[in-house]
């Protein structure tokens, strides 16, 4: 009886400590369980940082190259240069007749009578004030002087002449102008008229020398 007793008694202690090993292991399980892990966040894009006023403005401002050549123009240059070759046919700019080869009836023909004809020395000058021209002619109506007064030429000086054609072959006066003289080929001078008051061409004249002492008629 004492035996079955204490296999009884033995086999209550057995259970007991079953059960607790079954709640140690359930609650153990729990406790070893990790957490739910948060979302693994992004990171964080580097910032773009804005460049600094010090530094756009410390940077050198583009230098503007200073235009070319210098001194006077490259259009005054080209106009003084045709001007000359202009001289060597016996013409002026603008005025489509010739010192040593038109008439003056030519002129007239084209654009009628003169404002005025007016002697001076051996020739007589008519003057057409629309045109800005002046044209001389001997006594047999041959031309050998024409002069333009044009405003593109009347804003050239003796530096811008010098320049490009430089010194004159010959220098007069008459009253408060100089007249720089530039031969142009075996017949004709170009001539530059500066009123000493302005400093700048008056009038130019392509003049055909010969022509203005052979009279033709006598």
């Amino acid at each position: 009886m004492m035996n079955k007793y204490i296999k009884m008694m033995t086999a209550g202690v057995m259970l007991t400590g079953m059960l607790s090993l079954a709640a140690c292991s359930s609650g153990g399980s729990e406790a070893a369980s990790p957490p739910p892990s948060a979302p693994p966040s992004a990171s964080p894009a580097p910032a773009t940082s804005a460049p600094s006023p010090e530094a756009s403005d410390a940077a050198p401002p583009t230098a503007v190259s200073p235009a070319p050549g210098g001194g006077m123009g490259q259009n005054t240059a080209a106009q003084l240069t045709e001007l000359l070759e202009l001289a060597k046919q016996g013409k002026a700019p603008g005025l489509p007749f010739a010192a040593h080869t038109d008439l003056i009836d030519d002129v007239k023909k084209a654009w009628g009578e003169p404002d005025k004809e007016e002697g001076a020395g051996q020739g007589i000058y008519a003057t057409y004030s629309a045109k800005h021209a002046v044209i001389g002619f001997n006594k047999g109506s041959l031309i050998f002087d024409v002069r333009s007064s044009a405003a593109e030429l009347q804003q050239l000086t003796l530096e811008q002449i010098e320049e490009t054609l430089g010194k004159p072959d010959d220098v007069k006066t008459s009253g408060n102008d100089s007249i720089y003289i530039y031969k142009a080929g075996e017949q004709f001078q170009l001539k530059f008229v500066i009123p000493q008051s302005t400093g700048k061409v008056d009038h130019i004249s392509v003049f055909s020398e010969q022509d203005s002492i052979n009279n033709m008629a006598g």
